[in-house]
This record gives structure tokens, C-alpha cells and sequence, in this order.
């Protein structure tokens, strides 16, 4: 069964949603991978870090459990400010997360530059910066999506699919469709920048975080304010 509400949203809307969504999920999978090279830790595949501190605690692995338990807090905290500034009145300007979430990997790359920081404290920043832009789009027409959640995104890709095969309605079916390629182009886009990663990484050390940094503000100059209005 489709929801029985649904805002329905124009066709250059949800295609502009779509693209922004891939973009997104293409910039998570290249920080996560770029973290978990760096660090060792995922700092926006919370299921992995939630598994690594699980297995930590009683292998006592101290190292993985303060780092698993940094990054997992600041990473909610992300999302706490992002939903709270989102659905804040006093912030007119719909675009700020962007310029946030950029701001903070170009001040953490020029400090990291000239002063290493500890992993810990790299964790803790960029952790919060994915939980900050995890907030940015929430659903691409009427489909839910987290741009980086990918356990979340095969899973609504395989039953959006079964519901498809099991509808007898051409309405439905023709919906189930679309959400299935909208769910399928976010996932191929966090795996095409989690592929990036390494070769990007290997050039550019420790101003990695440049590169995504530097889409987001693309995003933000580009994308038509009512896009990330969600």
C-alpha cells in the first residue's frame, strides 16, 4: 500500500531532489571511506561503529570503544543541530547547513595542516559534520531516503521492489518504479564516492576533505532553495 498522504511535488522538483540526493550520498561515501582509511572508524555508517563498539567492549579494545563511542555522539549531535536549525524560524536562508557542513572541512583541513590533530578530535569533527548534512534531504518526491544509510537504502530498495512485483495497480506500480531508481541511483552514488576515496586520498592528504567540501558549496549555489525544503 502507497501512503495514504502524499505530497505530490513537481516532476523538476523531484528530478532536482534526485540529483542533490546522489550528490550527497556520493559526498558520505567518500568521507566515510576517507575515515575509516584515516582513522579506522566510520563516521557515518553508524550500524559499523555501533558493531565495532559491541565487539569492543568485551575484547576490551579501549581504543575502538572511545573512538566508536566519539564518533556515534557527535554524529547525533549533527543531526540534532541540523533538525533544529532546519525547523528553526530565525534562519531564513534554507542553505546554511551547506555552508556549515563545508565550513568546517575547510577549517578542519587548514588546521590539520598546520597542526596534526589527534584522530580523536578528527572523528569528533567530521563525525558531526555528516550528522549536520545527513539533515539537508530527507525524501526525494515521495520516497523517505537517508543519503547515508545505506543499510536503510537496500532495504527500502528490496521492498519497494517486492511491492512493485505484488501491486495489480498501475498507479502504484508506475510509483514502486520511480523509488526504485531513485533508491538505486543514491546507492550507486555513495558507492561511487566511497571508490573515489582512495585514489583522491593518495594526492591530496591531509587537505582530503577539500573536495567534498568544495561540492557542498557548489550545491549550495546552485541548488533552488524549495529543492531542500523537506
Amino acid at each position: 500500500m502507497l501512503p495514504e498522504t502524499k505530497i505530490l511535488l513537481p516532476d523538476k522538483t523531484v528530478r532536482t531532489q534526485e540529483k542533490l540526493a546522489v550528490f550527497l550520498a556520493f559526498i558520505a561515501g567518500y568521507t566515510d571511506a576517507t575515515g575509516l582509511i584515516q582513522w579506522k572508524t566510520y563516521v557515518s555508517f553508524m550500524s559499523g561503529n555501533t558493531t565495532q563498539l559491541g565487539a569492543a567492549v568485551f575484547s576490551e579494545k579501549y581504543g575502538v570503544i572511545i573512538s566508536s563511542v566519539i564518533v556515534i555522539s557527535f554524529f547525533l549531535a549533527g543531526i540534532y543541530t541540523g533538525t533544529c536549525l532546519s525547523l528553526s524560524k530565525k534562519f531564513i536562508n534554507k542553505k546554511i547547513i551547506f555552508y556549515m557542513v563545508s565550513g568546517i572541512m575547510i577549517l578542519y583541513c587548514i588546521t590539520d595542516y598546520y597542526e596534526h590533530l589527534a584522530n580523536g578530535l578528527s572523528i569528533a569533527i567530521t563525525g558531526f559534520a555528516m550528522g549536520l548534512m545527513n539533515t539537508i534531504v530527507t525524501s526525494v518526491g515521495n520516497q523517505k531516503i537517508n543519503t547515508d544509510f545505506v543499510t536503510g537504502t537496500l532495504n527500502s530498495l528490496a521492498r519497494t521492489a517486492a511491492l512493485f512485483v505484488m501491486s495489480d495497480q498501475a498507479d502504484e506500480r508506475k510509483e514502486y518504479k520511480v523509488n526504485i531508481f531513485h533508491l538505486l541511483f543514491l546507492w550507486m552514488g555513495f558507492l561511487s564516492g566511497a571508490s573515489a576515496a582512495p585514489f583522491l586520498l593518495f594526492y591530496s592528504g591531509n587537505w582530503t576533505l577539500i573536495f567534498p567540501a568544495a561540492l557542498l558549496l557548489i550545491c549550495a549555489l546552485t541548488i533552488p532553495i524549495p529543492t531542500i525544503k523537506n
